[in-house]
């Protein structure tokens, strides 16, 4: 009987293990569900001409090691299934072992296929690296996490921590740490839902949901004000006994909400990148067209027609920029200047209206408690 090397030490993770169906409710495929696993490893293995096979993507900055490479080749253990990207043929996970079974003299070696993005890929080698075989140094994880930052910057530090190993405190502390990441005002948790960053207009929110329809059940308000269902407790309680929804370490001031409305958003976030904002826009104005309310109501509708036409990338804005004749630069201008003091009216209008909702819903609330 032939020795089989310590097959625990090199099985993935529940998430990685996640079987062959898709999970169709993730928004942008692995991105917005990070605790629900990958889209799709086979179960079924096959055997591949290890010289078909592409190096992979590794979360590795400083390559395979030799020493462990070598271990393998000379141990008799069976080696357990290496992770293949289909599309692409590079290995995903299993790079040591692949190197030792050449290192044999082997000329096929064990394939499980993993249908996903090359993203998804590298996400799932970072993680099952984590979870067996040799350990991902601390360097490793932290440069994994810092290109998650980049290209997820939706997820939240707990997300990006249980993928890359490392604490939420310190996925914090990078992302404040690099001025080129998206500030966003909402994140992706590891359940899957979003949430945003500023608690308080969710608290105003749910309070007034409470107000309006106190018998309805408390998760159904959780969901409609996009907090937890621990969130909306607290606020009928506040309710109930006369406080403010929102604690008042959590409150903004009249002042500061009218400031805020008279910066632009990119400024807001102390965000100056532009490409950055792209992005941000992108990832908003997609929220939106999903959003049945627009997309089924002739006035949504024409609001997001509206905010496509403002949703320019970088390079078309200078493309029409060395498109406008000399002769046309001054209306132009007028015009433009015009169409930006419209929009941030509409904007600071929005808000503010907001904020009244919410405050009236609040002060009915205390009236009817006080009666």
């Amino acid at each position: 009987m032939r020795e089989t090397i310590d097959q625990e030490a090199y099985q993935l993770t529940d998430a990685a293990r996640t079987a062959a169906e898709p999970d169709n409710d993730r928004q942008d495929g692995l991105a917005a569900r990070p605790s629900q696993g990958y889209p799709s490893i086979a179960r079924e293995t096959v055997r591949m001409a290890i010289s078909s096979l592409r190096p992979a993507d590794s979360p590795r900055t400083t390559g395979e090691n030799a020493e462990h490479t070598r271990l393998l080749a000379e141990s008799r253990a069976r080696l357990p299934p290496i992770i293949v990207q289909r599309s692409t043929l590079r290995v995903i996970d299993g790079m040591h072992r692949l190197r030792a079974a050449a290192l044999r003299g082997e000329a096929e070696i064990e394939v499980q296929f993993f249908d996903g993005t090359e993203w998804d890929s590298f996400l799932l080698a970072v993680e099952s690296n984590i979870a067996h075989g040799l350990p991902l140094s601390l360097a490793d994880r932290t440069a994994a996490a810092k290109r998650i930052l980049q290209t997820h910057p939706q997820w939240s530090d707990g997300a990006i921590g249980e993928v890359t190993g490392l604490d939420a405190k310190t996925i914090g502390g990078l992302r404040q740490s690099s001025s080129d990441i998206p500030k966003l005002s909402t994140r992706i948790g590891r359940d899957g839902r979003i949430r945003p960053l500023d608690g308080s207009e969710g608290r105003r929110l749910a309070g007034a949901l409470l107000t309006e329809q106190p018998d309805a059940p408390l998760r159904q308000i959780a969901r409609a004000a996009g907090v937890s269902l621990g969130t909306v407790s607290d606020v009928r309680r506040r309710i109930r006994s006369g406080q403010d929804p929102v604690p008042s370490r959590k409150r903004m001031t009249a002042s500061q909400a009218g400031m805020q409305c008279a910066v632009p958003e990119a400024q807001r976030g102390g965000m100056t990148d532009p490409k950055a904002s792209e992005r941000n826009r992108r990832i908003t104005l997609q929220k939106l067209r999903r959003d049945p309310s627009l997309r089924f109501t002739e006035a949504g509708r024409a609001l997001l027609r509206r905010l496509e036409v403002q949703a320019v990338e970088t390079e078309e804005w200078e493309w029409l920029l060395d498109s406008v004749p000399k002769h046309c630069i001054a209306a132009i201008v007028e015009l433009a200047w015009g169409c930006s003091g419209i929009w941030k009216d509409f904007a600071v209008r929005l808000e503010q209206r907001e904020r009244s909702n919410a405050d009236a819903s609040y002060a009915n609330a205390r009236t009817d408690h006080e009666m």
